[in-house]
C-alpha cells in the first residue's frame, strides 16, 4: 500500500471518531434541553438530580430556544432573532434538528441531510451571536461548521458507522439525498 493511501485510511478513522464525537454535541444539546440535566440548560439550577428536570427544560415547559436567543442582544440580526426566541415552531425545529442531526452523524447515516442542516442551524446560530464574544469573526459555530463540511467531503470514506450499510440499500439507491 502506498503512503498516501495509508495516510488516507488513517484520516479516514480520525473523520469518523470526528463525527462521532460532533453528534454527541449535538445528542446531549438535544437531550440536557430536553430533560435539563443541570449543564447548560439549567445550570443555576444544578443539584445532581437527573430525575428532576429543572424549570427550563423542554418536559417543564421550558423553551430550547430562549434562552440563546433572548441573549442576542448585540448584532444586526438581534431583533430578528429575539423574536423567534420562545415560539413554538422554533422550538420544535430546533429540537428536532438537534435530535436529527446528532443520531445522523453518530451512525454515519443521511450524511448529506445532516451535514447540510447542521450547517444551516449553526449558520444561523452564528449569526444570533454576532459578533462572537472571545473574537471578533470566529468561534465554535463556524469551526463546527468547517468540520461538517469536511465529513460531507470524505463521507464516502467514513469509519465506525452505518455508511456503507445505509449506503446499499434501495431507499438511499432509490434517493441518493439519503446517503
Amino acid at each position: 500500500m502506498a503512503k498516501n493511501a495509508k495516510q488516507n485510511a488513517k484520516a479516514a478513522y480520525v473523520w469518523g471518531v470526528t463525527r462521532i464525537a460532533l453528534g454527541l454535541i449535538f445528542l446531549w444539546a438535544f437531550v440536557d434541553k430536553l430533560w435539563g440535566l443541570g449543564y447548560s440548560t439549567c445550570a443555576s439550577e444544578k443539584t445532581g438530580e437527573i430525575a428532576r428536570f429543572c424549570d427550563a427544560s423542554w418536559l417543564n415547559g421550558g423553551s430550547p430556544t430562549a434562552g440563546f436567543l433572548q441573549h442576542a442582544t448585540k448584532g444586526p440580526f438581534a431583533d430578528f432573532f429575539q423574536n423567534l426566541a420562545g415560539n413554538g415552531l422554533v422550538d420544535w425545529l430546533f429540537m428536532l434538528g438537534l435530535l436529527g442531526i446528532g443520531l445522523a452523524l453518530v451512525l454515519g447515516i443521511v450524511m448529506r441531510l445532516a451535514t447540510v442542516f447542521g450547517v444551516i442551524l449553526l449558520g444561523l446560530m452564528y449569526l444570533a451571536a454576532i459578533p462572537p464574544a472571545n473574537n471578533p469573526v470566529i468561534d465554535d459555530h463556524i469551526i463546527y461548521i468547517l468540520v461538517l463540511v469536511g465529513l460531507l467531503k470524505v463521507n464516502d470514506e467514513q469509519k465506525y458507522g452505518l455508511g456503507e450499510k445505509w449506503a446499499k440499500t434501495g431507499l438511499v439507491k432509490r434517493y441518493p439525498i439519503l446517503k
